[in-house]
């Protein structure tokens, strides 16, 4: 393969897409410009690691309103947005919930948004529904100060979670 031919890999296409598609494949995994502007100035990365690493970086770079900028893109745990695959599949864990843990869940998500202020944002892939409610009833009683540092460090999770996605199926620049 030539250097002037683009592999089929994800990496080499997220490398050389167009500034305004590549900012589109990231505004799918983080609705922070600053996360995304970070990463697009990084380009181009010589590995998924290096690509990882870089969102490590730019996750814990995220000021307050960054932060709250990522959050707005996540919908609450038990209401993955319609019609959104990925959503679906990140909140798995509550598609069998009983009523009543959804019901709960429900509360606890605008108890939580009331007193945080945003959406309770956890990386709900592989957790069970009960997990999900047990972390949240968990989490409601941390200061503001430390919640913001465990959302920062599950918005860092699900970041990674949504690249070595991307770069697996090398989809859509």
């Amino acid at each position: 393969m030539t250097s002037s031919s683009t592999p089929p890999g994800g990496l080499a296409r997220f490398n050389t897409a167009p500034r305004a598609a590549a900012r589109a494949l990231l505004g799918e995994v983080c609705a922070s410009t600053a996360w995304g502007g970070a990463l697009l100035a990084g380009r181009p990365y010589s590995s998924t690691r290096a690509l990882l690493e870089a969102s490590d970086a730019a996750t814990a770079a995220l000021t307050s309103e960054d932060l709250a900028e990522a959050m707005a893109g996540h919908p609450p745990i038990g209401r993955p947005i319609p019609g959104d695959p990925a959503s679906t599949r990140e909140q798995r864990g509550m598609a069998d919930a009983s009523e009543a843990l959804r019901s709960e869940m429900l509360q606890l998500n605008l108890a939580y948004q009331e007193r945080f202020g945003h959406v309770f944002l956890i990386c709900a892939t592989g957790l069970t529904a009960e997990r999900m409610l047990e972390e949240i009833r968990r989490r409601m009683a941390d200061p503001p100060e430390r919640e913001r540092e465990t959302v920062r460090v599950e918005l860092g999770k699900i970041n990674r979670i949504r690249l070595n996605r991307l770069m697996a199926e090398g989809s859509g620049t």
